[in-house]
């Protein structure tokens, strides 16, 4: 399969309200195959399609169980999901945690989110699949929902800590240039 290039902000399509899908066909299992292979070489542990310039409701995700390394190490594909149109359609209790993302190398800051999710989707071969998730799992798939609907992490932080990494972002790609 093949690498994807991560658009990484201010890139505007990271703002794009991803299109539904009807069904999934050859194609859309050819992105996932290359949204996994481009998420374990950015060592992420989700990634939605919008941030690989795709206009799909798709979202990977690979996220290690809350158990500690010494009772069982994390093995990549063991927790390996792909979901197309994603809705979360229960949420209760709240968590911050500190999250990061590959759209915005570097920079992580704490976000509110649900503690517990239910999501419903499809799988790829157009199952319906419905999530209970809790804990990290839940975050991500709070936080690659939210990139399908055009939402950065950033978007729901303060807006002074917002602008502080914007302005940081902004920079460091210039220096790159």
């Amino acid at each position: 399969m093949s690498i994807l290039e991560i658009l990484t902000y201010p890139d505007p399509f990271l703002k794009t309200k991803a299109a539904r899908l009807s069904r999934v066909d050859d194609s859309i299992r050819t992105l996932i195959h290359n949204m996994i292979d481009t998420m374990y070489g950015a060592r992420g542990i989700g990634l939605a399609a919008t941030q690989v310039g795709a206009d799909a409701r798709v979202i990977v995700l690979d996220v290690p169980d809350a158990r500690s390394e010494e009772e069982e190490p994390y093995r990549r594909g063991k927790n390996l999901v792909a979901l197309i149109n994603p809705e979360i359609i229960a949420s209760s209790g709240s968590i911050v945690y500190e999250e990061g993302c590959l759209s915005l190398p570097g920079e992580t800051a704490d976000v509110e989110r649900a503690a517990n999710v239910s999501v419903k989707a499809i799988d790829k071969n157009n199952d319906p699949v419905e999530i209970s998730a809790q804990g990290l799992f839940a975050i991500a798939l709070q936080h690659e929902i939210d990139h399908l609907d055009g939402i950065l992490f950033i978007d729901r932080i303060s807006r002074l800590k917002r602008e502080f990494i914007k302005r940081r972002l902004k920079k460091a790609k210039a220096a790159a240039l």
